[in-house]
């Protein structure tokens, strides 16, 4: 072979291999594949967190669902009420059965260890767990993930709701509208005061450490020039919060109830009949004015440990002579109650329906519960849909006042323990009131369940 063949093959071999046009390509296809499999990983991790988000959503309402029916349902119900509102939500046409009634159980929850018992007769808390599993059928599908052999992935997910009672709806002065104290009162320990408006304050009042004074803006308190300086401890008893009065929506369920002891379609959270109540069957009278004897009277002597519903009579107002102290019965009227001077009330409820702002009062003197230094029972409520009125000398022992409207009294001192005062509109005070905690003999106070989730 010549030179000059030799120069003609190996020009082009020469120049091919000094060309390096093309040679990104390869580059690039690496990093082609390598932003592939990111972007798999990405597609496909993010197709498990929005499964994970959905099963956590599902999980708490379960949750929340299951626990607030247990309150008047036998355990299968109210899971099974839960199970369709997951239907609902994730529906098993789409998503399998990503919660099964197995995965519902109800028990005690340890804030503390974090620890659940299970209990199918609790109805203070709940564990939910929703999942998309290979085993039932409904696992997480993949994208990318099954070039290297990941076709799905299992998910699940944990809720447990817990029942708890506000201490401050247990003894204090709960209002939607303005709680408005005058001056020289004492508020002891672990008392509360709330307002979902403002608390309106006078001066020489005391706070004692742990006491409770909120509402929603802390700006919108309502102070004399005088302020902090003569309300001692009222700075550290302060508190920026809104609370749900719900428990006033039980109102006319529990007038319904009681009014109609054989009916079977009670709303949830209805409350029961107090346990001195032996008979509930209604007895109907129609009068202006009772006393305590005449009440018992009613129905051949047997009116102790039941249940009155008392008219007026052609007036407005029912007139409550319970000089004798009141005990063991439920009293319900459409009319105004007016209690005369020293009634006393102890182990009874006393309801009216009347709208009226005075539509449960007294003239002076009334005692609602019995004064026993906290003892048990003798707690004693007044429930009205519509306002009430004490001018003079309320004295209230382990019981409870409960309005949708207004609640306006005067006190005296050491007058007020063991006191729940819930008005849906305003609560006035006057002075020279102690208000104190007893955390016994309120046992037959309407109090109700709230929920929060605990994991």
């Amino acid at each position: 072979m010549g030179f000059d063949t030799l120069a003609k093959i190996r020009a082009p071999l020469s120049r091919f291999h000094r060309d390096e046009s093309g040679s990104v390509s390869a580059f690039g296809l690496v990093m082609f594949v390598g932003f592939a499999a990111v972007g798999a990983i990405g597609l496909d991790v993010s197709s498990v967190y929005a499964a994970r988000t959905h099963l956590q959503i599902a999980a708490d309402q379960a949750a929340h669902a299951a626990l607030y029916n247990r309150s008047n349902m036998d355990p299968v119900s109210s899971k099974q009420l839960a199970i369709d509102l997951v239907n609902k939500t994730l529906p098993t046409e789409k998503y399998g059965k990503a919660l099964r009634i197995e995965n519902i159980k109800f028990g005690s929850y340890d804030s503390a260890s974090g620890s659940f018992t299970v209990d199918d007769d609790s109805t203070t808390a709940v564990r939910v767990r929703t999942s998309f599993l290979s085993e039932n059928q409904n696992p997480v599908a993949t994208y990318l993930f099954k070039l290297v052999g990941y076709s799905s992935f299992d998910v699940s997910t944990d809720a447990i709701y817990t029942t708890y009672r506000p201490g401050c709806l247990r003894e204090g002065f709960i209002a939607q509208g303005m709680v408005d104290i005058q001056s020289n009162n004492s508020f002891t320990q672990g008392f509360c005061i709330h307002s979902n408006t403002l608390v309106s304050l006078n001066s020489n009042n005391t706070f004692e450490a742990g006491t409770i004074v909120s509402m929603p803006d802390l700006d919108a308190l309502d102070l004399p020039k005088s302020g902090f300086e003569t309300n001692e401890g009222l700075e550290a008893a302060l508190r920026a919060a809104t609370m749900n009065i719900r428990i006033l929506s039980r109102i006319d369920n529990m007038i319904y109830r009681y009014e109609n002891p054989e009916a079977t379609d009670y709303p949830a959270d209805t409350e029961e009949l107090p346990d001195y109540i032996t008979n509930p069957t209604v007895i109907s009278s129609r009068v202006r004015t009772i006393t305590t004897a005449e009440i018992y009277a009613l129905e051949s002597d047997t009116g102790r440990g039941r249940v009155h519903k008392i008219d007026c009579q052609a007036g407005n107002t029912l007139t409550i002579d319970a000089t004798e102290p009141l005990r063991e019965v439920v009293v319900i009227s459409p009319c105004e109650i007016k209690f005369t001077a020293g009634s006393v009330l102890e182990d009874s409820r006393v309801i009216s329906k009347s709208t009226s702002a005075d539509s449960i009062n007294a003239p002076a003197g009334l005692r609602v519960g019995r004064n026993d230094n906290c003892g048990d029972g003798g707690g004693a409520q007044l429930i009205t849909v519509g306002g009430m009125r004490f001018p003079a000398d309320l004295q209230i022992y382990g019981s409870q006042l409960m309005a949708k409207g207004d609640i306006y009294f005067a006190a005296n001192a050491d007058g007020v323990q063991g006191a729940s005062l819930i008005a849906g509109g305003e609560i006035s005070g006057t002075s020279n009131m102690n208000m104190g905690l007893c955390l016994g003999g309120m046992e037959d106070n309407i109090e109700i369940d709230y929920f929060r989730l605990a994991y």
